[in-house]
């Protein structure tokens, strides 16, 4: 489907990823048995839903083609929200990680993402 995906993580969480050679998730990812994605498309209506004014997030840009069929499409929790969701079922290889970006809060107190985010 989609050829680039995104993850927000918390920074602690990501520092823990580098020194371990994977992201094995959030409370929330272990939660739910798989770890969240959004398309470049979802990205920004996720952050506000799910990471709103928090302070200390990493955006991972991920190549979907390298995560195998652990990668699966599907729609969000109580098919609340529209459209397929990339949820992945086993840890994020750093090797599959594309870029490692911060995520700050502008002055309005939503997240800046990069250009590339629509």
């Amino acid at each position: 489907m989609e050829g680039r995906i995104y993850t927000m993580v918390r920074e602690a969480d990501w520092r823990a990823a580098e020194a371990a050679g994977h992201y094995a998730g959030s409370a929330d990812d272990a939660r739910d048995g798989f770890l969240h994605f959004s398309t470049a498309a979802q990205l920004r209506a996720s952050a506000a839903k799910h990471r709103a004014a928090v302070t200390d997030l990493w955006l991972l840009a991920v190549d979907a083609a390298r995560l195998g069929e652990s990668l699966r499409w599907e729609p969000a929790a109580g098919g609340r929200r529209p459209g397929l969701f990339p949820h992945l079922y086993a840890t994020l290889p750093l090797a599959a990680i594309l870029a490692a970006i911060p995520l700050p809060l502008g002055a309005d107190g939503q997240h800046v993402f990069p250009p590339e985010i629509p």
